[in-house]
């Protein structure tokens, strides 16, 4: 079996080849390196690949391990620790930190057998929806190589889709699952807010959470699985699921009602793709027996972009802070790209009653979104306002870095809202356009919802019968 193959096959069965002896551990770790090696060049989508590690973790795994996913590789997006591995947030100012402990959703994939490979290529400190940072270059959309993958989890994505790896991890404060996902073809769910643990090093966040990119919905249900739960110390958490979502996701959902709509907070006027896309999923849920119907909820004005700038950016100014504090400095002026300069200097300048307000006032026009879905169980709009943008177009290297911020707005203007509502929304691929890029649609459940939301999706995946393809590279 070819290193692609293995790597095109869902994660239980490769764990299953592993536990079965059909084939060891190391070999399908081996074949992971083996497609980096042979791909990345040309992508770019790591930042580290601990191959040395990675061969010695997998030697541990033996025929007849019962951890349900032992031997399976994967990797861990580079704002996230891994212990001995680099943690740079794709920043000079980080260059070759490699913290001496990890987080919680590490040991929870390592506990369940996975093996962490690498770290992966992101915007500067996850500032932007597309993934070309100064200091770690540019990454490529693996469909088209002058496009981008998304962002900020566009290294985690572009690996997947290119056959590097199964699975990869990625996290989420705007929408840097979902975006990424739908630029490249994968299943991306953002969680509800406290799913899953950020610790130890972080505590609850208000915008942002962890998950992990998949070709098939069914991996998704079983990644969270693996990741979901309270963690001691955590301030707030989700309550638990009544069953696992890995069998939650087989159940019918029932028949729903679904919203659907085109309409988002900026007013952006949306690419015919995008919107085709959108109705092409509106015409399957309503095959599949859903109710579907043109809809919105009471959406906020333009301002509310300013007023998610004043919650998101000193989210992401934390990983500053953090550079600051083990350099015992402020980074020089080369250290760190322009916005994120710009963004860390308007957060520094930004008051915690400024904070508080901003998030007060987010969390209102949060409560007006969440009482829509009284009367909605699932909430139906395009993943993208535009194709994956050509590389170049939005990387915050010019001279006005904050309008390029604006820009990724108007790419990307149907995600953030779920993150201020923190309700769970998940990136589903639809097929490709006449572009020969990737087509999706996003779907918001209900507070709490990701059963609905996963055994709906599973119910569109289904009835696409998507094969498993990845790009001739």
């Amino acid at each position: 079996m070819s290193a692609a193959d293995l790597m095109l096959k869902p994660v239980p069965e490769l764990a299953a080849l592993v536990r079965g002896g059909e084939i060891s551990a190391r070999e399908v770790v081996g074949a992971a390196l083996r497609r980096i090696e042979d791909l990345d060049d040309r992508i770019n989508a790591f930042v580290e690949v601990d191959s040395e590690r990675a061969l010695e973790a997998a030697d541990k795994i033996e025929p007849g391990d019962e951890r349900p996913f032992a031997g399976v590789p994967i990797a861990i997006k580079s704002n996230v620790p891994v212990a001995g591995m680099c943690m740079n947030f794709a920043s000079k100012f980080l260059s070759g930190h490699r913290p001496g402990h990890s987080a919680y959703i590490v040991r929870r994939l390592r506990d369940a057998g996975f093996v962490v490979i690498g770290t992966t290529n992101m915007p500067e400190f996850g500032i932007l929806p597309t993934t070309e940072p100064r200091h770690t270059g540019v990454t490529h959309n693996p469909w088209d190589l002058d496009r981008t993958p998304g962002g900020s989890s566009g290294g985690s994505a572009a690996a997947v889709a290119a056959g590097m790896l199964p699975v990869a991890h990625g996290n989420d404060g705007g929408g840097s699952i979902r975006i990424p996902a739908a630029c490249c073809g994968l299943v991306g769910l953002k969680t509800s807010r406290g799913r899953v643990s950020r610790g130890p090093d972080l505590g609850d966040s208000f915008l942002s959470c962890d998950g992990i990119l998949t070709r098939t919905v069914a991996e998704s249900a079983q990644m969270l699985d693996v990741l979901a739960g309270y963690e001691v110390g955590d301030a707030t958490w989700a309550p638990r699921p009544t069953e696992p979502y890995a069998t939650a996701v087989r159940r019918d959902p029932g028949r729903l009602r679904v919203a659907m709509t085109a309409d988002n907070p900026l007013g952006i006027d949306v690419d015919p793709e995008c919107v085709h896309g959108m109705h092409v999923a509106g015409e399957l849920l309503a095959s599949l027996g859903h109710e579907v119907e043109h809809a919105s909820p009471s959406l906020p004005g333009g301002d509310v972009f300013s007023l998610f700038i004043q919650a998101f950016g000193p989210a992401v100014s934390l990983g500053i802070a953090y550079g600051e504090l083990l350099a015992g400095r402020p980074p020089e002026e080369d250290e760190i790209e322009p916005l994120s300069r710009a963004v860390f200097d308007l957060s520094q300048r930004l008051t915690s009653v400024g904070y508080l307000g901003a998030a007060a006032q987010l969390q209102a026009v949060a409560r007006g979104v969440v009482a829509f879905f009284a009367e909605y169980d699932l909430l139906l709009t395009p993943a993208l306002a535009e194709r994956p943008l050509p590389i170049g177009e939005c990387n915050g290297l010019g001279e006005d870095p904050l309008a390029d911020l604006a820009r990724s707005g108007r790419f990307t203007p149907f995600t953030s809202l779920f993150n201020v509502t923190g309700q769970p929304a998940i990136s589903i691929p639809l097929g490709f356009g006449d572009d020969g890029l990737p087509t999706a649609a996003q779907l918001v459940a209900k507070p709490l919802g990701e059963d609905t939301l996963l055994q709906v999706a599973a119910q569109m995946e289904a009835a696409l019968g998507r094969p498993a393809r990845i790009p001739e590279l």
